[in-house]
């Protein structure tokens, strides 16, 4: 529910901020918080007027009837007030049925005034506007607002005006104060609408002569609209419900949630319970909580939540750890269970989620075998199969008793099971591969499309769609009855390549003539050309800028999917509703604000046209189309029949339970002829009845279906249209979330009419009738096209094997973390290792002593630059003078490096370790080179010699002699200098030499590497590495110094070159 309590406090604060009226309200900003951790004295301090005024104090933890419930100190000092919280502060109190402890309170000036000054104001949110609630007698004793109150809806996109409000809401108001109030309610009214509160009610609301007074307030803001209230807003808390402790644990996974694009949620009930759950998907999550409070298990029902929406491994594993944490820490004496269940996934990729729980449970078996935690699992989707292996794989393994089924078993089983009372099967059936459904049994490849154009089943009342009504002169277009056909055209606004090769390959399962996908819409790109599959041939399908551009070149479009963000939605949704070739929109995203959702409702009901969600997966007509990700991968289309129509409809809210249905369904009927996920937000832009009724009009459809939910007033309305004889068709219905009053909120009972089943039983019941009656007469299978498979999807299922392009061993960048040489780069962080660390990780695979990463770093300084005039320096200046960018500059300088300049490294390292293992004496080496007509690299300077030492070679050489075990090479290399400078004394041993020799060394004694490692390196040649990555940051700095003082195109002086012509030519 996107729609959260806040304290009062915050509420306040919001409505002192931000209201704008002519009436004076008073006490701004006048509050103060008192809590365990309170100094008094500090808080006199910041809040003077505590010390002066006649105060009021109660707690502010979304606690109802305060008053009535004695919570509320009167006309107190602040010594009174402390007085009274004595009593009252981390007391334990029952609130109805819930027990919690009273530990945040506010104090607030006491307001002296009259009953007769104490009036009753209340905003709410509905489908249809804001209704505004107002009450001429305020305070404790208001008793029923909604019988007593006048009532005004503000609809949506309508403005309230103070005439409406007198007028309306003020007559029983004294004359004297209706100017004051009516100002004051506009106000409230626009706060409201301005920063997005679905609730807001003030009771008492005091008027005097001074002004308004605001005494106590309850709100509830819009969680989802917290990217455009963010200014205003500011970091709000959502206190939990009173007698429900925030746990830190859920904050962590509140914090995971708000970070991934997936959705996951943890709400803990009884931390002691002995029964816990690892659910994927919401619809699915409070059916399976429904399930254990149905089989006697509320009072040990640990926890609430769901993962769902694609998580990573490591988001699973994180979820996971997190509940196992919870559940080790206390021992129950009966052993506690972990039942980890989930619907039908339509994307999720179930064995990459399934990855990260098992991880969860090796890092936990000790705990998990002490508390003797036995889990249940059962699951579907993508690639289940995979994922239920590798469960039943770790119990196994790990000794811990894990009971693994799939969709071959009903979703809530394994409850059962768990909770002893039905019994565990020794061998369950086990469900095909997913490859398996993906090759055609028959001996044809295709099926002729006139086989499957009609219902599955026979119907005496005819196949044909009801077409749309035509609306009235001057009243709203009415909407079409039938969404879907063989025919459907659609656009797919987002680049969601994956959701429209699914959308493809259903279209040639069912031998549709045409993709039913025309373009795409993706305001990011250019206008270009996408390729997909259609059965084994490429296709190209348009992709354009902007929604005009594609309606214009796609009349026949008349379906819009959209997987534009929470943030995008509403206005592309807005801007498709221009287009009067479209009457279905489809949007697919979560979170999107409540306001804007009744808007885009609005818009479509003056349009005609129909919207599917937000905070859906969409719906599927078989045979004829479906929407996005819908029905799940092909196995899964394949095996719940979606290929072609049967004769049951049904409508549900949750997306994951829609293709639970649909596995259902197919089971025990001959399929669904069409189904539509409405989507979980509190006010869907379709809703059970609209679907329902076009479900009672279409002739193929024989049984309707729909899954239901606690808490709203759409199946009162389908048991009147069975009543009132409007829908005669066989009614199956499941309303999920009877186990809501155990979470402390208000909900209404379903009803249940003469035609209303319960849970899936009635299905197969009602089916069997309807065939007993002659209603449907089930057709003979016909077996769909073959689709290939995708290449990524087959590795993916470990059909298929290639040798990779790549290897790689330093670096795996796939994760929820980046890793260098198998170290998380929190670890590299935490380590403190630096640059010189690092290059250790990604060059040589090892983690080397502080002391080489230390060395690293100075050889980095020491041959960070060496002046403009080395011909690097230079060529990187010319570059950058001509204009050139960056890279290309840096390019041009590197090039230069080799054995003449910079390079030497690798040879000098070569060369001496070459002449130290032969057992050469320094002399005989030197002697040898001269006889050969060849130079010692690393030997010699410019300008440097004996008598002008180079500092760089000497600061190296100091924390080399200091710090590394062993300078064999080294020493040697400092004999040969000896020789070398007697004859000459620039001949000295040059930085690159030192460093050459001392990195043999540190490779050969750090204890890191073989002999035959070391020296591979430095054949390799990782020490050049070394110089070039140095002077790269010299050659950046040379070319940022050039922009910097803006030199002009270099050329080079003529008096600087001498021109040799050939001897001919110049006479």
């Amino acid at each position: 529910m996107s729609a959260k309590a806040i304290s009062e406090q915050t509420g306040k604060e919001f409505l002192y901020k931000y209201i704008c009226t002519s009436a004076a309200v008073q006490n701004r900003f006048r509050y103060a918080n008192v809590t365990t951790e309170t100094d008094f004295d500090r808080l006199a301090q910041d809040h003077p007027w505590l010390l002066t005024e006649r105060l009021v104090v109660k707690p502010d933890q979304l606690i109802k009837r305060r008053g009535k419930l004695g919570l509320v100190g009167v006309n107190l000092d602040l010594k009174g007030v402390r007085e009274w919280l004595k009593t009252h502060l981390m007391r334990e109190t029952m609130v109805g049925k819930a027990k919690g402890i009273l530990k945040n309170f506010l104090i607030e000036p006491f307001v002296a005034h009259k009953q007769e000054e104490e009036f009753y104001v209340c905003i709410y949110a509905t489908r249809e506007g804001d209704y505004v609630l107002f009450h001429h007698e305020g305070g404790v004793d208001v008793g029923d607002v909604d019988a007593k109150a006048s009532k005004l809806l503000v609809g949506v996109d309508e403005k309230l005006t103070e005439d409406a409000v007198r007028k309306q809401l003020l007559t029983h108001v004294a004359a004297d104060k209706r100017a004051v109030l009516a100002s004051f309610i506009v106000g409230l009214f626009n706060l409201y609408e301005d920063l997005y509160f679905t609730y807001l009610e003030i009771n008492p609301l005091v008027v005097t002569k001074d002004g308004v007074y605001v005494l106590d307030m309850a709100a509830k803001i819009d969680a989802t609209a917290d990217y455009l209230c963010k200014a205003k807003w500011g970091d709000v808390e959502f206190p939990p419900p009173f007698g429900r402790e925030a746990y830190p644990e859920e904050a962590y996974i509140a914090d995971l949630d708000a970070k991934s694009g997936a959705s996951l949620k943890l709400t803990l009930l009884n931390p002691r319970g002995r029964i816990w759950t690892m659910v994927a998907g919401g619809g699915a999550s409070v059916v399976y909580s429904d399930t254990i409070c149905d089989l006697g298990g509320v009072d040990e029902l640990a926890n609430y939540g769901e993962y769902s929406g694609a998580p990573s491994e490591q988001q699973t594993y994180d979820y996971a750890k997190t509940i196992l944490s919870l559940m080790t820490r206390e021992k129950h004496p009966e052993g506690k269970v972990l039942i980890i269940g989930g619907s039908i996934a339509n994307f999720t990729n179930v064995a990459a989620t399934f990855k990260g729980i098992v991880r969860a449970i090796r890092d936990y078996q000790g705990p998990i075998k002490e508390h003797e935690i036995t889990i249940f699992v059962r699951r579907g989707g993508p690639n289940y199969q995979e994922g239920l292996r590798v469960m039943g794989e770790v119990g196994k393994t790990t000794g811990i008793p894990i009971h693994v089924f799939g969709t071959e078993t009903h979703m809530t089983a394994i409850v059962g099971m768990a909770l002893g009372h039905r019994p565990i099967p020794k061998e369950p059936p086990v469900a095909a591969h997913t490859a398996n459904f993906l090759l055609n049994s028959s001996a044809s490849s295709s099926t002729p499309a006139s086989s499957r154009t009609a219902s599955f089943s026979e119907n005496k009342a005819g196949t044909g769609a009801s077409a749309a009504k035509k609306a009235k002169s001057g009243a709203p277009p009415v909407k079409a009855s039938t969404l879907f056909s063989k025919q459907t055209k659609s656009i797919v606004w987002g680049m969601q390549t994956r959701a429209v090769q699914g959308m493809l390959d259903f279209d040639y399962t069912c031998s549709r003539d045409e993709p039913s996908v025309s373009a795409m819409v993706y305001p990011f790109t250019g206008d270009h050309k996408q390729k997909f599959y259609w059965g084994h041939k490429e296709i190209l399908l348009p992709v354009y800028k902007n929604m005009g551009d594609a309606m214009k070149k796609h009349p026949e479009v008349d379906v819009l999917i959209s997987f534009a963000s929470l943030r995008s939605a509403f206005d592309s949704t807005m801007e498709t509703m221009q287009y009067p070739q479209i009457h279905t929109i489809a949007i697919i995203a979560e979170g999107i604000p409540e306001a804007q959702t009744r808007k885009i409702i609005k818009r479509a009901d003056e349009k005609g046209i129909t919207i599917i969600g937000p905070a859906t997966v969409g719906g599927i007509k078989p045979g004829c189309f479906k929407i996005g990700n819908t029905g799940g991968m092909l196995d899964n289309i394949l095996a719940s029949k979606l290929y072609r129509p049967g004769s049951v409809a049904y409508v549900s809210r949750s997306g994951g339970m829609s293709n639970e249905l649909n596995n259902i369904i197919s089971r025990t009927t001959d399929g669904v002829y069409e189904g539509v996920a409405i989507g979980g937000d509190r006010y869907p832009g379709s809703i059970y009845t609209d679907h329902v009724l076009r479900y009672q009009d279409t002739p193929g459809v024989e049984m309707i279906v729909m899954l239901g939910e606690i808490g709203g007033t759409e199946e009162y309305t389908i048991c009147q249209g069975i009543k009132s004889g409007r829908i005669t068709k066989p009614v199956v219905s499941w309303c999920i979330g009877t186990c809501a009053t155990m979470f402390s909120s208000e909900v209404s009972v379903m009803c249940s009419g003469k035609r209303l089943g319960w849970r899936g039983s009635g299905y197969g019941i009602v089916y069997d009738d309807l065939v007993g009656k002659g209603v449907i007469v089930p057709a003979m299978e016909v077996p769909p096209p073959t689709v290939p498979m995708d290449y990524s999807w087959a590795r993916e299922l470990g059909l298929i094997r290639k040798p990779a392009s790549f290897m790689t061993s330093i670096c795996d960048e796939r994760g929820q973390e980046l890793i260098y040489a198998g170290m998380p780069i929190t670890e590299v962080f935490k380590s403190e290792m630096g640059l010189g660390g690092t290059l250790g990780l990604l060059w040589f695979q090892r983690r080397l002593p502080s002391y080489a990463s230390k060395f690293i770093e100075m050889c980095l300084m020491v041959t960070a630059d060496h002046g403009p005039a080395v011909s690097g320096a230079h060529n990187t200046i010319v570059c950058a003078r001509a204009g050139k960018d960056l890279i290309s500059s840096l390019t041009s300088g590197l090039l230069t490096i080799g054995d003449r300049f910079g390079g030497a490294l690798d040879a000098a390292a070569k060369q001496f370790s070459k002449a130290f293992d032969s057992g050469m004496l320094p002399m005989e080496f030197v002697n040898k080179m001269k006889k050969e007509g060849n130079l010692i690299m690393g030997i010699g300077h410019r300008v440097k010699s004996i008598n002008n030492p180079d500092m760089r070679v000497q600061i190296l050489k100091d924390f080399v002699k200091k710090n590394f075990p062993s300078t064999q090479l080294l020493d040697y290399a400092m004999d040969v200098e000896k020789i070398t400078t007697a004859k000459k004394p620039n001949l000295i041993l040059n930085v690159d030499g030192f460093i050459g020799v001392a990195f043999v060394d540190l490779l050969r004694n750090c204890g890191g590497f073989t002999r035959d490692e070391a020296d591979e390196f430095v054949e390799i040649g990782a020490l050049n590495g070394i110089f070039v990555l140095g002077r790269s940051m010299g050659f950046i700095g040379h070319y940022l110094d050039q922009k910097r003082l803006k030199q002009g195109l270099y050329r080079h002086p003529w008096d600087d070159i001498s021109y040799v012509l050939p001897e001919h030519m110049s006479m």
